[in-house]
């Protein structure tokens, strides 16, 4: 009997050695042994099978890293380097197949196999964010801190495109740009001088009267 996880190998399987879609779901089903209708009780398309393989690996490295017992000890930034550094770490067992998937769906934008995975991990991002802006590790900008997770999804992107192309060995050059890229955007969240520089602008705008009181 056909499941969700059999129909994904299965699929896996067809486009990494004919390096294209099946050409129809009859076929596909056909060179499985299952029914057609099979095929329908557990995905509408072919699109939809990529779709769920990559949220099955964001779903399963959130799951994993929240599992550590150490996981409520780590600041906001900490989380999102854990969670970098297992995603691709568990897509290395699944490189080929994410080579395939991402250059057949290369666009501008995040490609459509991407978007529900992109909603989970949006999701886990405003929540490690929001335990930062509470902590007060990350600073609360109007109108820019609810943009702070389309930050880490770009940042999620690049390392994903760079690893991709990366040739290193052990994709060391990877680990090297998520501890690079990571840093520099939560250096970017953090109070930096320009909020100061800004800070104290909004003060002398609001005293501007206060040099004719001092007698300059």
């Amino acid at each position: 009997m056909a499941t969700t996880e059999s129909i994904q190998k299965a699929y896996i399987d067809y486009v990494l050695t004919e390096g294209k879609q099946p050409q129809s779901v009859y076929v596909f089903a056909k060179k499985n042994k299952m029914a057609e209708e099979e095929f329908y009780r557990f995905f509408g398309s072919f699109d939809a099978i990529e779709q769920s393989i990559w949220t099955s690996l964001m779903q399963k490295t959130i799951s994993e890293i929240r599992s550590q017992e150490i996981w409520p000890q780590y600041s906001s930034r900490e989380k999102a380097l854990s969670f970098f550094y297992s995603f691709f770490e568990l897509l290395k067992g699944s490189r080929s197949f994410a080579v395939y998937s991402i250059k057949k769906h290369k666009t501008i934008g995040t490609p459509k196999v991407l978007e529900p995975a992109k909603d989970i991990f949006e999701e886990f991002a405003t929540g490690i964010l929001n335990e930062g802006l509470e902590s007060a590790e990350l600073n609360d900008r109007k109108f820019f801190s609810k943009r702070y997770k389309d930050a880490l999804w770009v940042q999620f992107g690049f390392v994903l495109n760079f690893w991709i192309h990366d040739d290193s060995a052990g994709f060391e050059k990877t680990d090297e740009a998520i501890e690079k890229g990571v840093n520099v955007t939560f250096d970017l969240f953090q109070r930096s001088p320009i909020d100061n520089l800004f800070e104290y602008g909004k003060f002398l705008a609001k005293n501007g009267g206060i040099k004719e009181k001092m007698g300059f």
